[in-house]
């Protein structure tokens, strides 16, 4: 089975749908579609919609109306759904989805970020080590994983724009680009990387200073595969040129017995 999978934070879909987003996906028609943020539940979308493009759809908002929220649209009805981390500090924020394929499991996830001061960062640091505790007892039983998501991190100086002015800045903080390598060591694969080494790569970009016509932006938005399916792995991409949010969306492709 060969699986085309996206990866979107859209920054409200509400908004972006307002912005077109309905019209790219069904040009784009993407097998699996992780969304972030969507700040929204499920009755305040047109849900009829998503059914007449041959999508199933799975929420998990947020307690607090319009705050993150991820959501997965998918061709193919999964086997298996699971909300949450059962940690209700980050299951009330609606931080990640789970959803096994046969013997692929996706997970769609956004992370915290911890821009708006100490107290965010701590918690965003806490979140690092407790979802890296729940992608191990994961793996345990279900060994190829894919992780879909804004992970608030730009993880090397390749993936920000003048790195050295952010050196201080959540987000490219020295401890959680030390998370992201000590996470790939422990059996994943950035899918982006193995097709493209170019800097200047980027998956957001600030609404202010007209950040993005200059291209001063952050490449938070990841794909992750462990490195059991790194033979399976046929693409990966950046789609810089879709624009329903400040950030855009990125994709894999993976063929899968």
């Amino acid at each position: 089975m060969r699986y085309r999978i996206f990866s979107y934070n859209v920054n409200g879909l509400r908004s972006a749908i307002n912005k077109g987003f309905f019209t790219w996906l069904k040009e784009e028609k993407p097998d699996i579609l992780s969304l972030q943020e969507v700040k929204a539940t499920e009755d305040q979308i047109d849900t009829a919609a998503l059914k007449n493009l041959g999508y199933k759809y799975y929420w998990y908002p947020a307690e607090k109306k319009g705050y993150s929220g991820v959501a997965l649209f998918t061709k193919a009805e999964p086997d298996y759904v699971e909300y949450g981390i059962n940690i209700k500090d980050y299951d009330g924020e609606g931080r990640l989805i789970r959803a096994d394929f046969g013997n692929l499991t996706h997970l769609s996830v956004y992370f915290p970020s911890g821009t708006s001061g100490d107290i965010r960062q701590a918690f965003k640091m806490k979140f690092l080590v407790d979802f890296m505790e729940y992608v191990e007892r994961l793996k345990v039983v279900r060994p190829n994983i894919v992780i879909c998501g804004d992970i608030n991190i730009a993880h090397k100086e390749i993936d920000i724009n003048f790195p050295k002015k952010h050196l201080k800045s959540s987000g490219f903080l020295p401890e959680e680009r030390l998370w992201v390598d000590t996470f790939l060591t422990s059996g994943f694969i950035d899918t982006f990387r193995i097709f493209n080494s170019l800097p200047e790569q980027y998956s957001w970009w600030s609404y202010r200073t007209n950040a993005r016509n200059r291209n001063l932006g952050w490449r938070l938005d990841y794909i992750y595969a462990t490195v059991s399916l790194k033979n399976s792995i046929r693409n990966a991409e950046i789609h810089s040129q879709i624009c329903h949010s400040d950030h855009c969306p990125v994709s894999v492709e993976i063929e899968i017995d």
